[in-house]
């Protein structure tokens, strides 16, 4: 029996959920952290979405921002909070998925734990600021510009 391919999980995932998530929601809010360590950001990489991303993800209903990023970090990276990260900006989303906004944080006081394996994570890891995989998506690279090199904030993801 042939196993799928992490571009067949990518293709169908992206094709059912987004729809799904446009009925439900007319407006979405997700989350995403610049988690530093030394010279260090951690980036994760989806089974169902090219590059290397921030870690985050949606913000469900009664749930608050902060509240959001907790457990995505937790799922996505093992990564505990220690403080209440700091607020970089809320970014206008609309070139990847219309009516979508995310609050990004930068996250600098955690702790790690054991990252839970997932269907949706394929890996999380720190990369040196300088030396960002190629595939990097766009929306990261600005982020990080922003926050080491004091790129002026965009108002688009």
């Amino acid at each position: 029996m042939l196993k799928p391919t992490r571009g067949f999980y990518r293709a169908y995932s992206r094709a059912l959920l987004h729809p799904w998530f446009r009925l439900r929601r007319g407006m979405t809010l997700g989350v995403r952290a610049l988690v530093i360590e030394n010279d260090g950001v951690l980036l994760v990489s989806h089974s169902y979405a090219p590059g290397w991303l921030l870690p985050g993800g949606g913000v469900e209903r009664g749930e608050t921002a902060y509240g959001a990023l907790e457990r995505e970090l937790e799922e996505e990276g093992g990564i505990a909070l220690v403080d209440k990260p700091a607020l970089h900006g809320i970014f206008a989303n609309e070139r990847n998925f219309s009516g979508d906004h995310v609050a990004c944080f930068v996250v600098r006081r955690f702790e790690r734990k054991k990252r839970a394996r997932s269907l949706e994570i394929t890996d999380a890891r720190f990369f040196p600021v300088r030396a960002l995989p190629d595939d990097a998506t766009a929306g990261t690279r600005r982020r990080i510009a922003e926050v080491f090199d004091g790129a002026p904030i965009s108002e688009q993801w």
